[in-house]
């Protein structure tokens, strides 16, 4: 069973990757964009420029869609696992020690589930891996072009 799991390994963390992007861009998206209830629920916006939660908000969206893209993931990652990070650590953890009693539970399970794309990539179905195999292919192509120089 252990086999059949590992094969599929990559599989399933490409659809990780896919759902927390999409998740994590939603929340960017209804708080700059006032779409998906919008910010807090209220329908509303947040104001431009607004620290720190329009910069957040941003990271959200970029961050979010850069993952669920699998394009510069790992990077994108440890941004976004960095702004979970902080939003825990300044806005939730000062009002009650557990992620349950101050409302912090998808800070905390966004930032180490950044945490955790960080270090394994994109997973299957990534455009890292597709712009990957396609240099690593144009590489070997024009490697076979070269013509070896008699000394």
């Amino acid at each position: 069973m252990s086999e059949r799991l590992n094969s599929a390994q990559p599989y399933a963390l490409g659809l990780f990757r896919i759902v927390v992007g999409l998740l994590f861009a939603c929340h960017g998206a209804a708080s700059l964009f006032g779409v998906l209830g919008g910010a807090s629920g209220t329908g509303g916006t947040i104001e431009a420029g607004t620290w720190p939660g329009w910069y957040a908000a941003v990271i959200q969206l970029v961050g979010g869609s850069l993952v669920l893209l699998g394009l510069g993931t790992r990077a994108a990652a440890v941004i976004s696992s960095g702004s979970m990070a902080y939003a825990y650590f300044k806005v939730h953890q000062p009002d009650a020690l557990w992620p349950m009693e101050n409302g912090g539970e998808a800070s905390a399970m966004f930032c180490w589930a950044f945490l955790l794309l960080a270090f394994t990539g994109s997973g299957a179905f990534g455009l890292d891996r597709f712009f990957a195999r396609r240099s690593s292919e144009q590489e070997k192509t024009a490697a076979e072009r070269q013509t070896p120089v008699a000394a």
